[in-house]
């Protein structure tokens, strides 16, 4: 029996070939961000895609699917369980977590108080922006991933200059986007486009996010994981573990799901809900749910709890119980995933050579680190979509954040990058604005 990944790179393609010996894996699909092979987003259609799987299903001996590939990888593997009469999380619930305003729209209604004022932008990708907005405001693409687009706006001139894109970003963008339009429009015909913008009524506190899964209808926490900033920036600097947040807080956050999941129909798979804390208003805020693992913390999973998120996938997707999974020993007290990036446009970024990769492996046997080497085209688009360029992410583990700090330290001065840390973290997020009070 073999289980199909999806979109299986990265992360994912560690994390699976990790489990292969108990569950052997097959994989289709492509990669998004290398060239050719993001040449076939021209003619992706996934219908046609989950429809071709299915045709070579039996030959190959496939018996089950699973995806952490946010852009198409999550819904292909809905349709195909669905179709194949597999486990899977229900391909409502996929689109409902990430069709981001019909997911604000279910908050509002089902857990108001996590959630906050927003309205969609409602406009043509190349016509003006309308007055009367609210500002200011966080804009995001309806569909989309990896923060693409999402930023704060105080102004209807910065929305008007963020919203605005050449001829091949626009190719790009609706070839991004209709694979998973044309599914709504047939899935969930009465909620908006997903060729759209959102707007969000900027929310305040740290960022943390909530990993669990459902099975037989029943939602399970995993753990918190803590998002940290570079400061003055929307940009993650790094994800740790253990969390920092108080465990009454992530109760809340924990009830705060099992309503939307339940809304939604979420009654099988795994969940990551991104969240924001405000201590000095004591307000939690749910930025969005992914109906998927966040592949980047299994490792940090792994390493702080014994617990292989990418064993659990294959498990789920098979209908296994994820709790009867045997547990590692944990091998570290923390552990963090350290994101590299750069903020000035133009100016070259130092990529480790082999000698510099050797020396962190003979140094640090634990480390886990991938270097993303892009063109000047390509990382100039990363800093018009993003923000900034992230070129490395290092994973490491210790046996308490002193410890951890330290070896990143050192870490970071052999791959001659700067260390992701900060004297003093701020408080993170989109400045609160009476304009959207209700």
């Amino acid at each position: 029996m073999k289980t199909l990944v999806l979109f299986n790179y990265d992360w994912d393609e560690l994390g699976f070939a990790r489990n292969a010996q108990r569950y052997p894996v097959d994989a289709a699909g492509f990669d998004l961000f290398s060239f050719p092979s993001n040449v076939q987003l021209a003619w992706f259609d996934i219908e046609g895609f989950v429809q071709r799987l299915a045709a070579k299903a039996k030959r190959r001996g496939w018996q089950a699917v699973v995806s952490n590939h946010e852009q198409f990888g999550v819904l292909a593997a809905a349709l195909l369980a669905e179709r194949m009469g597999w486990p899977g999380t229900p391909v409502a619930a996929v689109l409902a977590c990430q069709h981001k305003l019909y997911a604000r729209q279910v908050m509002a209604e089902v857990c108001p108080e996590a959630s906050c004022e927003f309205e969609g932008l409602n406009i043509d990708y190349d016509q003006p922006v309308p007055e009367g907005l609210r500002y200011p405001a966080f804009v995001k693409p309806v569909k989309a991933a990896f923060s693409v687009l999402a930023r704060t706006v105080h102004n209807r001139e910065e929305l008007q200059a963020h919203t605005r894109f050449d001829a091949w970003e626009l190719w790009v963008i609706r070839h991004l986007v209709e694979p998973f339009e044309r599914v709504v429009r047939k899935r969930l015909p009465n909620v908006p486009s997903a060729h759209n913008m959102l707007l969000e009524q900027p929310m305040h506190g740290h960022q943390y996010n909530l990993d669990g899964y459902v099975f037989e209808g029943q939602v399970h926490a995993l753990g918190v994981v803590d998002a940290l900033h570079y400061p003055n920036t929307q940009a993650f600097m790094r994800f740790e573990m253990p969390s920092r947040l108080n465990a009454d807080i992530q109760a809340r956050a924990l009830a705060v799901a099992r309503r939307f999941l339940a809304a939604v129909g979420f009654s099988h798979g795994l969940f990551n809900m991104e969240f924001f804390y405000d201590a000095a208003q004591d307000r939690l805020g749910v930025i969005e749910f992914n109906p998927r693992m966040a592949s980047q913390f299994s490792d940090l999973y792994l390493r702080v709890q014994g617990l292989d998120l990418h064993a659990l996938a294959l498990a789920l997707a098979r209908g296994q119980d994820p709790a009867d999974l045997p547990r590692a020993a944990p091998s570290a007290g923390a552990a963090a995933s350290f994101v590299y990036r750069s903020f000035r446009p133009g100016k070259p970024v130092h990529m480790p050579g082999s000698s510099q990769k050797q020396a962190l492996a003979r140094a640090f046997p634990d480390a886990l680190l991938f270097c993303f080497a892009k063109t000047a085209s390509q990382t100039e688009r990363d800093f018009k979509w993003l923000g900034s360029y992230r070129y490395g992410i290092l994973h490491l583990g210790g046996a308490d954040a002193r410890q951890l700090r330290a070896r990143c330290e050192c870490a970071s001065a052999l791959l001659g990058w700067p260390l992701p840390y900060a004297d003093a973290q701020p408080d993170f997020a989109h400045t609160p604005s009476e304009q959207w009070a209700v």
